[in-house]
Order: C-alpha cells, then sequence, then structure tokens
C-alpha cells in the first residue's frame, strides 16, 4: 500500500484514529455505566422508604433563613444597621433539599 504525503501524514493519521478509538469507547463505556445507574436507581426507588425528614417531597424548609427568603447582614462586627439580602443557601426559594435524602424523598 502506498500512502501519499510522508512519514508525518502517517503518523498523524495513526494518532487521530487511536485518539477516536479511545474516545469511542470511553463515550460507550460512560453510556452503559449512566444506563445501569439509572436501572438500580429506579428499582431503589421502589422499595425504599419515604425520607422521614422531608416526609418524601426531597425539600424542607430552608434552615438559615427560616423561610423568609432573606436574611439580615452586615459587613462589619458589631453592626449598627442589617441589610436584608437574599437567602444564598435558598437562593431566596424558602426551601432547601434534603440533606437526608439528598433531595430524592427517599433513603
Amino acid at each position: 500500500m502506498k500512502f501519499k504525503g510522508g512519514p508525518l501524514r502517517l503518523v498523524a493519521t495513526a494518532g487521530v484514529m487511536i485518539l477516536g478509538g479511545i474516545y469511542t469507547v470511553s463515550l460507550v463505556s460512560s453510556l452503559a455505566v449512566k444506563a445501569i445507574e439509572s436501572v438500580i436507581e429506579n428499582k431503589r426507588k421502589k422499595t425504599a422508604p419515604p425520607c422521614g425528614v422531608c416526609k418524601g417531597l426531597g425539600f424542607v424548609q430552608c434552615k438559615l433563613c427560616k423561610g423568609k427568603s432573606v436574611i439580615d447582614w452586615s459587613p462589619l462586627y458589631d453592626p449598627v444597621v442589617l441589610k436584608p439580602c437574599v437567602c444564598p443557601t435558598c437562593e431566596g426559594n424558602r426551601v432547601q433539599r434534603c440533606l437526608n435524602c439528598i433531595g430524592k424523598g427517599y433513603t
């Protein structure tokens, strides 16, 4: 087989083929792992009891702002004026993911 372009082109073509093969194997294996994880997760969801903290909802009232969506904040150690700021934990939504079940609703 004659190859046009010289040895550099031959090495470059071989390198691209090897990298393409590695990428393809990586993609296929990652998709297979995701599929297996989703099957296991669906089986676990059917048999697991609901979370006792969030009662199966996956969300609880924000612990930092206590459901007010704002916190009083000041950069000073002994503040004179406190400014209301949006809660950084719930971002103003008043709820946060349950830390017991990580928002799944079951344990």
